[in-house]
């Protein structure tokens, strides 16, 4: 199990007890401090070139070994798939994130690249979001904007519980999958009786969020992100999460296009193909 928002933080904690209490043999490896928006990317803090880590402890969760980790999620991925914190894993899971993954901005998640990376590397592995700006969500809060919801609530108050108990029951499915599935999950940041349902989704053509430019001038810019006001398009992660729904999507690493062809001729060598 990894995450991107560090090894200390109580979505996982939540995660790992999710697949624990089903009997898994669960070992914990993330970052040992917050990488998001990392994708896959493989980098690390070294000394000396090693990969540094540390054992560590989930609180209430002494039976299950963790490490805090020099690294991004995706390159822990590779590392526990070359057997550093135990024998390779059959299953991957990543999270339970702080705020929903999903649409085409899954392509820059931290939780989702660790997923897929380890996908790649021919494991089964399942991220998990927990949904902290959709109305569905604002609506359990103060009343006040999503975006205040997100900054007020305490995140041990979270309700990392209905994120982990979905997560939970898609394990013995993920399971029997084929080896390289991958799921994103995402679940509104609601208690299991108001959630309305489990829905199989199309990634929506984009994300929760949106880069904005909040300020500019001479030879720096400063960003922030802003909710996406795009209109949120039915079958898809965001268009159910805004209804209430937790949302399921299989998906995969990038691959090429066969059937896309590219003039090569005239390109500087010789045409093949």
């Amino acid at each position: 199990m990894t995450n991107d928002d560090g090894v200390l933080a109580p979505g996982i904690r939540w995660l790992a007890r999710a697949a624990y209490e089903r009997g898994l043999d669960v070992v914990v490896a993330a970052p040992r401090s917050e990488a998001s928006g990392m994708s896959a990317a493989l980098s690390a803090v070294t000394d000396d070139g090693r990969v540094m880590f540390t054992q560590t402890e989930l609180v209430g969760l002494p039976e299950v070994p963790a490490y805090g980790v020099a690294a991004t999620p995706g390159y822990i991925a590779i590392l526990a798939g070359l057997g550093v914190f135990g024998p390779p894993p059959e299953l991957v899971l990543s999270g339970i994130n702080r705020g929903a993954n999903a649409g085409h901005a899954i392509l820059h998640s931290g939780t989702v690249g660790a997923a897929l990376t380890a996908g790649n590397s021919g494991a089964r592995a399942l991220a998990v979001s927990l949904d902290v700006l959709s109305p569905a969500a604002a609506s359990a809060g103060s009343g006040g904007a999503a975006i205040d919801v997100l900054d007020t609530v305490d995140d041990e108050a979270r309700h990392w519980s209905t994120a982990a108990d979905l997560a939970g029951r898609l394990l013995p499915w993920l399971r029997d999958a084929d080896a390289g599935t991958v799921l994103n999950l995402n679940v509104p940041d609601l208690p299991a009786d108001r959630v309305a349902g489990l829905r199989q989704a199309a990634l929506a053509p984009f994300g929760q969020v949106q880069v904005a430019v909040a300020e500019r001038g001479h030879g720096y810019v400063r960003t922030a992100f802003e909710e996406n006001g795009a209109r949120r398009v039915p079958g898809t992660d965001l268009a159910w999460l805004a209804e209430g729904y937790a949302a399921v999507t299989a998906v995969r690493a990038l691959g090429d296009l066969p059937d896309l062809v590219v003039p090569t001729a005239g390109a500087g060598g010789p045409a093949v193909g």
